[in-house]
């Protein structure tokens, strides 16, 4: 049986919906706090030189893997080479667990825009994050305590999920891409409201200063070169079949690299808007209560839930406005990514087995419905902590390590996909892209044992419990990969014949 394959109704719509799966929550919150961990202004250099060396090569390469390949992951991968379907089921299963917790993060988002009208967080916004919303227990409950579900996080979830379900069911045009084109220039507008109103906040320029001033010393330092290319794979949505799946969907003769260098620029502007934003806030926060910047500063999670609310109230006026504005940002993000995650499974399953889409969406998004019930736990927020620091600080380097090995290394194919790219696109890339791609995995693999190394001295388990890191950690991963290698052995039950021969006349 032949399957019916998606398709884009635009180039600007795959555009969107690839800017719309690199720009997600961790642009908004993620990106300033590394910025500022790691030297400040100085880290540009090696963010650019990570972005250059392999986050742009990188992607370009999965972009022209699905173009050629013209199906989801496994199946491109079955049809670049028989021996590593396993890979692409990998990468589909990366995306499964991410986005199984990351639904959790984005109903936090949408209950905190609620939150916002009359800031009901109240005045110690720490205490009420953690212990009124969460129902988290407390630091001193054993790491397996999950304590009762937090309705309040609940509910905001299955909506979150039920309008995802929507929108995957309609499929890449009628769904992905309109919810693009809807949300992307939303966020984007709501993102420029909100870093115009942080920079011309009272002591926005002392916050700006500490996140632009250069400390050129930390270059010297590995972790901030491991640092900026974590960031760039984990913004770019590298490694974990997402932009395989999207190009799969263009028409034969559609431009790639074009695409690619747009999607890969646009995204890192995003990530340079919020990062001033927010730490014009931050400085204004630090002016309001007579401390330094760096004592206001929090990581992640702290920094989104916990100091934004109390920026939020220190606000002169329009204080319900511009919280509704910050966490609805934080939604549309998350919810342009989470479809973007869910989509490789649901184009794998139906490549595999065959059935129709909606029962892959229906089977998928229950699922991982199932399993987001766990994070929304009292102890869901450690759980949720341990699967996404393995998930994105080995998964995603993983996945893109081997990615490059099988096609540079081992199936020698990198001139045939250089041919191909080159043919439909209209900025030709030279002799470098090939070198950069076959150089990549002593990068990725340096990075890789010298993250590993860290993990292992550092003397205590990543979360506190050695359990929780062997299950929701290293567990998840390998997990993953037993997974990988089941349903490589499964039987198609789709044709998955494909011409090889038919890219030799780019050559010509």
């Amino acid at each position: 049986m032949k399957q019916q394959s998606e398709q884009w109704g635009s180039r600007a719509g795959f555009i969107l919906a690839a800017v719309g799966s690199a720009i997600g929550l961790g642009n908004i919150w993620r990106y300033p706090y590394v910025v500022y961990e790691n030297g400040g202004g100085a880290f540009l250099v090696p963010y650019f030189i990570a972005l250059l060396t392999a986050g742009i090569p990188i992607l370009l390469l999965e972009y022209t893997l699905g173009h050629r390949f013209r199906g989801s992951a496994p199946l491109s991968y079955r049809r670049l080479s028989k021996n590593w379907e396993w890979l692409g089921w990998f990468q589909v299963l990366l995306s499964f667990v991410i986005v199984s917790y990351y639904m959790v993060i984005i109903g936090w988002a949408l209950s905190y825009s609620y939150f916002s009208f009359g800031t009901k967080w109240g005045t110690d916004t720490e205490s009420f994050f953690f212990n009124d919303f969460l129902a988290m227990d407390t630091k001193g409950e054993a790491f397996w305590s999950t304590g009762s579900i937090s309705w309040p996080v609940l509910i905001s979830v299955a909506i979150i999920w039920a309008v995802t379900y929507a929108i995957m069911r309609r499929g890449a045009r009628s769904g992905i891409e309109k919810a693009a084109k809807i949300l992307m220039p939303l966020l984007v507008l709501m993102l420029l409201i909100v870093t115009l109103r942080g920079v011309t906040l009272e002591g926005a320029s002392e916050g700006l200063n500490v996140l632009f001033t250069p400390d050129f010393s930390m270059l010297t330092n590995f972790d901030v070169w491991i640092a900026a290319y974590g960031q760039v794979f984990f913004s770019l949505s590298i490694g974990f079949a997402t932009m395989i799946t999207y190009a799969s969907y263009l028409k034969k003769d559609q431009d790639l690299t074009n695409s690619g260098l747009i999607a890969a620029f646009a995204n890192s502007g995003f990530e340079f808007l919020a990062a001033i934003g927010i730490f014009g806030a931050l400085g204004f926060l630090a002016a309001t209560t007579g401390t330094d910047v760096e004592n206001v500063v929090s990581q992640s999670i702290g920094l989104a839930f916990v100091v934004f609310p109390q920026i939020i109230n220190a606000f002169p006026g329009f204080n319900s406005l511009f919280g509704v504005l910050f966490f609805g940002s934080l939604v549309f993000a998350g919810l342009t990514s989470a479809i973007s995650l869910l989509e490789p499974g649901v184009a794998a399953l139906r490549d595999k087995l065959g059935i129709s889409r909606t029962k892959a969406v229906n089977w998928l998004c229950g699922i991982a419905a199932l399993v987001s019930v766990l994070y929304s736990t009292g102890g869901g927020i450690y759980f949720l902590d341990v699967v996404d620091h393995f998930t994105n600080q080995y998964g995603l380097l993983i996945g893109a390590l081997l990615e490059v090995i099988a096609i540079a290394w081992v199936t020698k194919q990198l001139g045939f996909m250089h041919t191909h790219i080159n043919y439909v696109s209209d900025i030709r890339l030279g002799a470098w892209w090939k070198w950069i791609l076959f150089i990549t995995p002593l990068i990725l693999g340096g990075l890789a044992a010298k993250t590993l190394y860290g993990e292992i001295s550092a003397g205590e388990p990543y979360g506190g419990s050695l359990g929780g890191m062997l299950v929701f950690g290293l567990g998840s991963l390998g997990l993953a990969l037993v997974l990988g290698f089941v349903l490589q052995g499964m039987k198609w039950k789709t044709d998955i014949s494909f011409k090889r021969e038919e890219g030799k006349e780019h050559a010509s």
